[in-house]
């Protein structure tokens, strides 16, 4: 493996990157589409981390219109204009630090992009940037999780393959996730994330949204009368799947390291018969030998097992317990955002002059509120299609990966079988 910094890979520049206009995204009201199809958005100024300048006027290919609207689970391949895909982990070693990069591919047929494919290779830091400025400059909508950043030292090599391998295939389920989503697909940031050849984090820093510092700013001084059933049913749902998962792994873990403790004794069980073969007669010896290798094959068997249930079953479990947490996120901000409206729509109440037109600002805050709800509701649909596929994939995993060890076990044990009846046939033969 190389040494030294990696070697910067050649870009061609960035376009112009057009977002879809958004109720939260300026303190102007939305307006509807001209009769002749065109329609009405304000601009704002801003400098993407390599600092280019960027054009965030509304998109001109309707590709992107009706992925805002239409938030539906079609991941067909054949409607998919973004392919992403994490490989090729690498170790970096310099005077101040060693870290993994991996390479991101990326295929598209996207306007947006200058070019139909890119590579480029990132840190985990550029990961978390990215998701980041997902949540600043997208405060509606449910954000992927990363793999956890920090992780015990001596107790788990961070630059062992084992690990870097789960975390690789952490990291473009997160990517993949990002590009089949209809909205943060086209955010801005991702895109500068999959093609720029450079990230000037520290610049890019600055680029919060009016989308996300209008839900940031919402202090705590505004309190929920009371949450809709809707969304309060979601936050009950996610209180009990929390419970199940972190009792699911909890468990889990321990079966993984019981059946660690089970695979020293086993390897340990087998060599005494061997021992014990070479000092008996041959009517004895192979029976031995026979039971020292179906020991052997058990252990095969059961290391395959826990490297399955460690590298496959538990990387699912702790991906949707932190999933649960940004959803959990995105709820407390609508409820703020709800809260901030129903404080403002009070106060108007009260007011003596009853004639004057409700203020503007209420009108606003209602309809962040509306689109909260709506880009919830729709990321909630998605997150609830995706789980059932994703549970549905882990346990017929599971359930082939046991029995394929049990029949790895009883083939083992089965082929001792005939060994034992002919010696025991032989010896009557022999009387």
């Amino acid at each position: 493996m190389s040494a030294g910094t990696p070697k910067s890979l050649p870009s061609s520049g960035q376009k112009s990157i057009q977002e879809v206009c958004h109720p939260l995204s300026a303190e102007e009201p939305v307006l509807p589409p001209s009769p002749d199809g065109g329609s009405t958005t304000t601009t704002k100024d801003l400098s993407l981390p390599n600092g280019n300048a960027v054009d965030t006027s509304s998109p001109a290919s309707s590709s992107s219109l009706l992925n805002r609207l239409q938030l539906d689970d079609d991941l067909d391949g054949e409607t998919r204009d973004l392919f992403v895909t994490v490989d090729d982990p690498k170790k970096h070693v310099s005077t101040m630090e060693t870290y993994i990069t991996y390479r991101v591919s990326t295929k598209t047929t996207r306007t947006e992009f200058d070019l139909p494919e890119y590579s480029v290779r990132r840190r985990y830091q550029d990961f978390d940037w990215l998701r980041n400025k997902l949540e600043d400059s997208q405060p509606t909508h449910l954000i992927p999780p990363l793999p956890e950043k920090f992780v015990m030292k001596g107790v788990v090599d961070r630059f062992s393959e084992e690990f870097v391998e789960t975390r690789r295939k952490a990291l473009d389920k997160f990517l993949k996730r990002v590009a089949d989503h209809p909205v943060l697909s086209f955010n801005e940031h991702f895109n500068v994330f999959l093609s720029a050849k450079d990230l000037n984090k520290r610049q890019g820093l600055a680029l919060l949204s009016k989308m996300g510092e209008s839900v940031k700013y919402v202090t705590g001084g505004y309190k929920l009368r009371l949450r809709p059933v809707e969304f309060a049913a979601m936050g009950d749902y996610l209180d009990v799947f929390t419970q199940k998962l972190g009792t699911i792994d909890r468990i889990a873990q321990r079966i993984i390291k019981e059946q660690s403790e089970y695979l020293v004794e086993l390897r340990e069980y087998g060599p005494v018969y061997s021992s014990w073969a070479s000092s008996e007669e041959e009517a004895l010896q192979e029976p031995l030998d026979g039971v020292a290798g179906c020991v052997a094959n058990c252990c095969s068997a059961l290391e395959e097992q826990t490297e399955d249930m460690s590298e496959d079953f538990l990387p699912v479990l702790r991906e949707y317990i932190l999933y649960i947490e940004s959803m959990k996120n995105v709820l407390k901000k609508r409820d703020q955002v709800q809260a901030e409206y129903e404080a403002k729509l009070e106060a108007v109440a009260f007011r003596e002059d009853k004639k004057t037109p409700v203020p503007t600002d209420v009108e606003k805050c209602q309809d962040r509120v509306e689109c909260f709800n709506a880009d919830l509701k729709a990321d909630w649909d998605r997150w609830q299609n995706n789980k059932r596929q994703d549970f549905r994939q882990l346990l017929t995993g599971m359930a082939d990966k046991n029995i394929q060890y049990y029949e790895k076990c009883l083939a083992a044990w089965e082929s001792l079988i005939p060994l034992l009846q002919d010696k025991q046939e032989a010896k009557v033969e022999t009387n």
